[in-house]
């Protein structure tokens, strides 16, 4: 307990030394106080109570991991913000102002509540099977994309560059192949722990299963009192997408039931429903939204989750009851096609075919709100 104890208060110590946030991991803060800060690696070991071949080992594994673009990046970032704290105080108020008004900030460090609320977002996506992170040199977007059956790839959620890369220095993701520009990463077994944690910490988590029971992400929707969606609890974090089931189906003539460009379309509904939901206050009362009889919001491609809000809310008022609600349901709640049927009383196996035309409109509606190819990335 005491050993423990020593470290979390060099943590701290080194944290408000250097102008490092305190999330980052022991090894990281010592490897920026060593290599940039020109701290010893005895003196780093006298404070924190480890053994000098400890830090040293620290030292030259970070070193190691700097070979993953995405560490290395994030080290230049963290590199600067210690660089800039280690200078004379009328330096330091020099180089505080003009970062200030500059109209980029590359040298902040990621908060830790920004951290999560994203991180959490994309592990989830990550925890999907066949997905990956795809990051490309010298874009500032990195993107989650699924490998589907046939080589199908569909695109899932768009992240920060800066969130991938203080995920890749968590070890939540790590990298699993790289061509040409661009490298793939993959979700970790310390980034599904990690994912656990921040649900459980939230309260959205009921049970204790992970990877053999699956449990509930629960949402709270402000629903009328009409609804059922008011008592509708969210989809589990790691759960299979229904579009994705119908998406290997086949016809009698052997095409697949929902091609590639429906998938598209109800992934970014999803992607933009996910985004929504890390807006701060109440939840967005999505039924009262779909039924509403006031005008659509002005729509915008910014990356705010404000603006995915109103892209939600737009489209699901552009497809109208009925076709909204399957929307709504099965691409953004990830509700089953058995449940909605019921829920609607629609005829078996009818929700489907509903769900295909709902998915059809959508992607007309994308088409004429934003262009064949959507808004552009980085």
């Amino acid at each position: 307990m005491g050993k423990g104890k020593a470290m979390t208060d060099t943590i701290s110590v080194l944290s408000a030394e250097l102008g490092l946030p305190a999330w980052l991991p022991h090894p990281v803060h010592n490897y920026l106080a060593h290599a940039v800060a020109g701290r010893s690696i005895r003196s780093l070991a006298r404070s924190s109570g480890q053994h000098a071949s400890t830090v040293l080992r620290q030292v030259r594994q970070i070193e190691a991991d700097r070979d993953d673009p995405l560490v290395d990046l994030a080290l230049q970032r963290l590199d600067r913000v210690v660089a800039r704290s280690c200078l004379p105080p009328e330096e330091k108020v020099k180089t505080m102002n003009q970062l200030l008004y500059s109209e980029t900030r590359p040298n902040q460090a990621v908060s830790q509540a920004r951290i999560e609320k994203e991180g959490a977002r994309i592990l989830r996506r990550l925890c999907e099977s066949g997905a990956t992170l795809a990051v490309a040199t010298n874009m500032e977007k990195a993107l989650v994309v699924r490998e589907l059956e046939g080589d199908v790839t569909t695109r899932s959620a768009v992240v920060d560059r800066d969130i991938a890369e203080a995920m890749a220095l968590l070890h939540w993701i790590t990298a699993t192949a790289r061509k040409g520009r661009i490298a793939r990463y993959k979700i970790t077994a310390a980034g599904r722990a990690a994912l656990r944690d921040m649900v459980e910490r939230t309260g959205n988590m009921a049970g204790a299963g992970f990877a053999e029971a699956p449990a509930i992400f629960r949402t709270k929707i402000a629903a009328p009192s009409h609804s059922d969606l008011s008592e509708y609890s969210s989809h589990p974090p790691y759960q299979e997408s229904p579009l994705t089931g119908l998406s290997r189906r086949r016809m009698k003539n052997g095409e697949r039931f929902l091609p590639e460009s429906l998938l598209r379309a109800g992934e970014r509904l999803r992607e933009d429903y996910e985004l929504a939901l890390m807006l701060p206050g109440p939840t967005t009362d999505w039924q009262a939204a779909l039924c509403a009889q006031t005008p659509p919001p002005e729509v915008s491609n910014g990356p705010g989750a404000e603006a995915a809000r109103d892209r939600v809310i737009y489209a699901l008022q552009t497809l109208g009851p009925g076709l909204g609600d399957i929307a709504l349901r099965c691409c953004c709640m990830l509700e089953g096609l058995e449940a909605v049927e019921k829920k609607m009383s629609w005829s078996a196996r009818s929700g489907k075919i509903v769900l295909r035309i709902a998915l059809q409109r959508l992607q007309h509606h994308y088409e004429e709100t934003h262009g064949r190819l959507g808004p552009m990335i980085g």
